[in-house]
């Protein structure tokens, strides 16, 4: 028997652009396929229809995806679950349906989050699995036992079944992204978003994606992924992102992408995150062909004993080879960088900065300390070094600064390098920056902006070192 599912994206995160809820449209494509009537309400777009569509709608189960805990910021960690508890009462005034938590940031703090907001279920990690097997449970009686990932109360205590993969073999449609919530997402940056696999088998210190999606890369077919991306430009689409966690983990999946959406003549500009290893003048030739134009190397580190101690397995001269390769194909290409974690010295960053010259036509974005998460090597490290107690609730932000340094040295080095070369970017954005993003998105500027920071930082420098914060 069908059930009536009400999916509502709590996402309130908006910087630097809204991102379009991609997990809720998985979540709606198993659904859909399963027979079920869905509806969807986003926190950024429509939730003032709340309490109107519990009472037409009535629906069966109401499903809240979380996609982030917080804005990773060690100076505004600003937090996204906070309204969630509010968020379950209200609900709770119309209709007596289940409430199931899930998302990303869900699955983080599974335990934490369902007794902080009394909702009745969550599912941890991939949810098509667990929802259709919840669904089908509390239509037809069974043993919640057997449900993939389901995070529920036993005997007073809250508790998590194993998850379970969700199939990768489907392409997305418009029916997966309801129109008036897409184009809310369009209207701001023209931009949507897809997934190519899941899992990651890097093992980054402080990377929540292994815990998340799991330690092996399970990749969707390419041809699913080309019509997924057809669909994306008839839904209006000027530019897509690739969420992968790491797109190149394979070189022979990059190609077989790239080649399906060149024999499908996918026409869309495209970005995604690269590992800055393993790239060839080949394989870059090829992704420029098949639309590639932003590069978001997750870089970290310039040094390459930092990179060591964080666990990247690559060092400062392929991240240079790499920077090389995608400015001679033109291609806009960032560099992220986290400053502070294990490792880090006053004299890593400094060595980081003098690496940092070589490279050519780039955005440097550099955050301060590292968040720690629970189940990441960090955590383990962390707790060994004393910066928090083994039963530390993380779901408050805590970070991980190398011992001997502190977060305003840090700020205040990265602002040095700030004023030194044009492409650091380092603490909030100028002050002409928000208004130049608004001038180019009314122009019909789609996809990432960053590549105009180094720009905007030339027209407003970095304040000196005196005046920060």
């Amino acid at each position: 028997m069908p059930s009536r599912i009400l999916l509502l994206s709590a996402n309130r995160c908006t910087d630097p652009d809204p991102v379009f809820p991609l997990g809720l449209a998985h979540i709606n494509a198993a659904l859909r396929t399963g027979g079920h009537a869905v509806r969807w309400l986003d926190r950024l777009w429509n939730f003032d229809r709340l309490a109107e569509t519990l009472r037409e709608f009535q629906p069966e189960v109401v499903g809240i995806g979380l996609r982030n805990i917080d804005d990773v910021l060690i100076r505004q960690r600003e937090e996204f679950y906070d309204e969630l508890s509010a968020l379950v009462a209200a609900i709770r005034q119309h209709v007596s349906a289940p409430i199931v938590l899930g998302g990303s940031g869900f699955s983080i703090f599974p335990e934490r989050l369902l007794a902080l907001t009394n909702a009745d279920y969550g599912i941890a990690g991939e949810g098509e699995p667990g929802i259709l097997a919840l669904l089908d449970v509390l239509k037809n009686g069974g043993d919640f036992a057997c449900v993939p990932g389901l995070v529920h109360r036993r005997d007073g205590a809250i508790v998590i079944n194993p998850s379970e993969p969700g199939r990768l073999d489907m392409a997305l449609t418009e029916a997966d992204r309801p129109s008036e919530i897409a184009r809310h997402y369009l209207q701001a940056s023209d931009t949507l978003n897809l997934q190519t696999q899941r899992g990651c088998h890097y093992l980054c210190c402080y990377c929540t994606y292994p815990v998340l999606e799991g330690k092996s890369n399970r990749r969707r077919p390419p041809e699913v992924v080309a019509a997924e991306m057809e669909s994306l430009q008839r839904q209006g689409a000027k530019f897509v992102f690739i969420v992968d966690s790491v797109f190149n983990s394979s070189a022979r999946h990059v190609t077989e992408i790239c080649e399906a959406l060149l024999r499908r003549n996918v026409k869309l500009a495209w970005g995604c995150f690269l590992r800055p290893r393993g790239l060839t003048a080949d394989l870059l030739d090829l992704m420029a062909r098949a639309g590639l134009t932003h590069i978001e190397f997750g870089t970290d580190s310039f040094c390459d004993t930092t990179l060591q101690t964080y666990a990247k397995h690559f060092v400062f001269e392929d991240v240079y080879q790499s920077s090389e390769l995608a400015r001679a194909r033109k291609l806009n290409y960032c560099h992220f960088l986290i400053c502070g974690g294990p490792g880090e010295t006053m004299a890593t960053l400094e060595q980081g900065f003098q690496n940092s010259l070589r490279l050519k036509n780039t955005t440097i974005m550099a955050v301060v300390g590292m968040r720690i998460y629970p189940g990441t090597p960090l955590f383990a490290q962390a707790v060994a070094d004393g910066v928090i107690a083994p039963d530390a609730d993380l779901l408050a932000p805590a970070y991980y600064l190398a011992p001997g340094l502190t977060g305003e040295a840090i700020f205040t080095k990265l602002r040095e390098f700030a004023r030194l070369s044009s492409a650091w970017i380092a603490g909030d954005p100028a002050p002409g920056y928000r208004e130049l993003l608004q001038r180019l998105r009314k122009r019909g500027v789609a996809g990432p902006l960053w590549s105009y920071l180094p720009v905007v930082q030339r027209l407003w420098p970095t304040p000196s070192v005196s005046g920060t914060k």
